[in-house]
C-alpha cells in the first residue's frame, strides 16, 4: 500500500508539471479519424491518421521515443523523433506515465522489423491516469479484484475482454434471428406486485410514493402472455431477471433471460426456434458448431457438437436408467431411498416428485453435456403448461440441457383459464395472496394456443465461449460489498 501511494503522488506531480507547463490533460480535446485496428487493416505506407487510446509502453531511445498507445480495438506503436514534434513536446512527453490517455497525428510506415507503425507529428495528452496499471500491464491474476475491478481486468487481459465482445455479437445475433421470424421485441415492468412465472424467492423493494412494496421480478412470462392476450401474436424480451438466491458458477442473483411467445405454436414449435437459433448463433459469431472447453492449463476436458440432430428423450425414460426400470412402481418411501443410496441430495420435506426431480437434477442433468431435449416432465413441476394427452401425470415441455446444465425451458402453455387457477392455487397453497388475479382475469378474456421458451442468455454464453463460472460473462457479477478499512 505505500508503494502504492509513492506511485500516485509520483504521478500527481507529473500532472502538476504538466500543468505548470500549460497542459489541462482533462480539459483537452482530440477526435480520432480511426481505430487502431482499422489503421492496421487499412495500411498505406504514409497514410495520415489520428489516434487516440490509452499509453501503454514507452521507450526512450536518445532523440526518439516508441511507445504503444491502445484503445479499444488493438494496439499501435507510435515513434517520436525530437526534430519532427519539436523539443517542447519531446519533454513533456517524459512527463507521462503509463495509463495516460493520448491523442496522436501522423503519417503510417513499417519499421525495420516490419511493424506497422504511426510517426508522430502531433501530440494531445486528454486524460490522465493517476493509479498505476495492474500487474505493470503483465497480466492481472486475483480473481476477487478480476471481479470487483472488470475495468483493470479488461485492461490487462485482452481474452476477457473478447470474451464481452463476442457476449454482446451473441445477443446481437438472437436479436436480428428473433426479429427475422417477426417477433417483436417489448419491454415489461422489473418492479411488480406480485411476481409470478416461477418458484423463486424475490427481493423486495419499496415505492415511496404509492406507499407499497414491489418485487423485482424473478420471471418475464405473466406479463408476455398478456401481450398475447392482447393480440401481439409473436413476442420477445431480453431482459434481468432477480432472484435472491443462493451465488454459484451457475447462479448470480440478477442474470439475464430471453423470454418468447408464438401464438398457435407449442413446445415442438419452441424446440424448433431453439435448435435452429443456437446454431446459427454459434456459426456466425463463434465460426464453429464443434465447441471445446479447457482447463486453466489449456487442455480441452470437453467437446460439445452442436451440429443435428439434437437428442430427444423423455424425463421418465433418463430417471428408468438412472433409478431402475421399476422407479414410478415402487413406493415413494423405497423411491426416496433409492435415491439416496444412488447420491441423490433429497431433503426431509421433499414431496415424492421432487426426490425425482432430485435424482434428475443431481445425477442425470450434470451428464448430459451434447445437446439433448428432455421432455414430458411431471406435471407438478410447472403450472404453466398444458397436460400431456399421451401422459396426463406429465407436461407439455422441454428443457433443453447442454453442457451439464439446464439452458432453455419450453412449454405448450397453458390457455384455460380454469385449469390456470386451479394449478396456481394448488401451486400457491396457504399463500393465496400471492395469486397473479390480473394475470388470470387477462387469461378469462382469452388467450391463443401458444409456445413459449425462457432461455439463460449468461448459461449459453458460457457454453458457447468455454467458461466455466458464470461470473466470467457478466461484466459485473455480484459480490459481497468490499469493506473500506481506512
Amino acid at each position: 500500500m505505500e508503494e502504492e501511494n509513492s506511485l500516485i503522488e509520483q504521478r500527481k506531480a507529473n500532472l502538476a508539471a504538466l500543468q505548470e507547463k500549460g497542459v489541462e490533460p482533462f480539459f483537452n480535446k482530440f477526435t480520432p479519424n480511426e481505430t487502431c485496428a482499422g489503421a492496421r487493416m487499412n495500411y498505406e505506407e504514409g497514410l495520415e491518421v489520428a489516434l487516440g487510446g490509452r499509453m501503454t509502453a514507452f521507450r526512450t531511445m536518445g532523440k526518439s521515443i516508441f511507445l504503444d498507445i491502445r484503445d479499444g480495438s488493438d494496439r499501435m506503436q507510435v515513434y517520436a523523433q525530437k526534430n519532427a514534434i519539436g523539443e517542447e513536446v519531446f519533454d513533456l512527453l517524459k512527463k507521462l506515465d503509463l495509463g495516460d490517455f493520448l491523442g496522436v497525428t501522423g503519417t503510417m510506415f513499417t519499421t525495420r522489423t516490419e511493424e506497422i507503425t504511426l510517426k508522430a507529428k502531433t501530440f494531445t495528452i486528454v486524460g490522465k491516469a493517476l493509479r498505476p496499471l495492474p500487474a505493470k500491464w503483465h497480466g492481472l491474476s486475483n480473481i476477487e479484484t478480476r471481479y470487483r475491478q472488470r475495468y483493470l481486468d479488461l485492461i490487462a487481459n485482452d481474452n476477457v475482454k473478447e470474451v464481452f465482445y463476442k457476449r454482446s455479437a451473441i445477443i446481437r445475433e438472437i436479436r436480428e434471428f428473433m426479429h427475422e421470424r417477426n417477433f417483436i421485441e417489448v419491454e415489461t415492468p422489473t418492479m411488480q406486485a406480485i411476481p409470478g412465472g416461477a418458484a423463486a424467492q424475490p427481493f423486495i423493494t419499496r415505492h415511496n410514493a404509492l406507499g407499497c412494496d414491489f418485487y423485482l421480478r424473478i420471471a418475464l412470462e405473466l406479463y408476455l402472455k398478456r401481450l398475447l392476450v392482447g393480440g401481439m401474436d409473436r413476442v420477445f424480451e431480453i431482459g434481468r431477471n432477480y432472484r435472491n438466491e443462493g451465488i454459484s458458477p451457475r447462479h448470480n442473483p440478477e442474470f439475464t433471460m430471453l423470454e418468447a411467445y408464438q401464438a398457435f405454436g407449442d413446445y415442438e414449435t419452441m424446440m424448433e426456434l431453439l435448435e435452429t437459433m443456437i446454431i446459427r448463433v454459434a456459426e456466425k459469431v463463434i465460426g464453429t458448431l464443434v465447441i471445446e472447453h479447457k482447463d486453466s492449463e489449456g487442455n480441452i476436458t470437453r467437446t460439445i457438437d452442436l451440429s443435428r440432430p439434437w437428442r430427444r428423450v423423455k424425463y421418465k425414460d433418463l430417471i428408468r436408467e438412472k433409478g431402475g426400470d421399476d422407479w414410478f412402481e415402487i413406493s415413494p418411501e423405497t423411491r426416496r431411498q433409492r435415491a439416496v443410496e444412488l447420491g441423490a441430495e433429497i431433503g426431509p420435506d421433499f414431496e415424492d416428485f421432487e426426490v425425482t426431480n432430485g435424482l434428475f437434477e443431481k445425477l442425470i442433468e450434470p451428464t448430459l453435456i451434447q445437446p439433448t431435449f428432455v421432455t414430458h416432465l411431471p406435471k407438478e413441476l410447472i403450472p404453466l403448461a398444458k397436460l400431456s394427452p399421451e401422459d396426463p401425470t406429465t407436461i407439455e415441455v422441454f428443457e433443453c440441457c447442454i453442457n451439464g446444465q439446464e439452458i432453455a425451458p419450453a412449454y405448450t402453455e397453458q390457455n384455460d383459464p380454469i385449469a390456470q387457477r386451479e394449478a396456481l392455487v394448488n401451486q400457491a397453497g396457504e399463500e393465496q395472496q400471492k395469486l397473479d388475479e390480473d394475470f388470470l382475469v387477462a387469461l378469462e378474456h382469452g388467450m391463443p394456443p401458444a409456445g413459449g421458451i425462457g432461455i439463460g442468455i449468461d448459461r449459453l454464453i458460457m457454453m458457447l465461449l468455454g467458461q466455466e463460472s458464470i461470473r466470467d460473462v457478466l461484466l459485473f457479477p455480484q459480490l459481497k460489498p468490499k469493506i473500506n478499512s481506512d
